[in-house]
């Protein structure tokens, strides 16, 4: 199929299922920033609860769940964000990058809505 294409004699099936699949990878790739993104901010407050205070225990199950939950928070963030088309600081293309800025930003924000709603500080 890419041969054809570069030789330049593509039917517009072919065509169409070229610039699908090109899609699907980019947003496939944007997804997974998001989820990474969410996974990061997650692995932050991990860290900076282990710090925070004295004989804190490491529990595996607690970390990898809260770890799924926020790369999970951080792709759907990412995901609605491309969705909804909004432009950040100008920028009118969705790029990986800015999927995971998104996606940190994002868990960010839930975890202090969070901590207001309960009154935690």
């Amino acid at each position: 199929m890419w041969i054809t294409l570069i030789r330049g004699r593509i039917d517009e099936r072919e065509k169409s299922a070229i610039i699908k699949s090109i899609a699907m990878g980019i947003y496939f790739s944007i997804l997974i920033a998001g989820f990474s993104g969410g996974a990061i901010r997650g692995l932050v407050g991990f860290i900076k609860h282990q710090y925070s205070y004295k004989n804190v225990g490491f529990n595996l199950p607690y970390f990898l769940a809260m770890m799924i939950i926020s790369g999970t928070i951080g792709l759907l963030v990412a995901a609605a964000v491309k969705e909804l088309g909004l432009s950040f600081l100008g920028l009118t293309n969705f790029t990986p990058a800015l999927a995971l800025v998104i996606g940190y930003a994002g868990g960010d924000f839930l975890e202090n809505v969070y901590k207001i709603i309960l009154k935690k500080p």
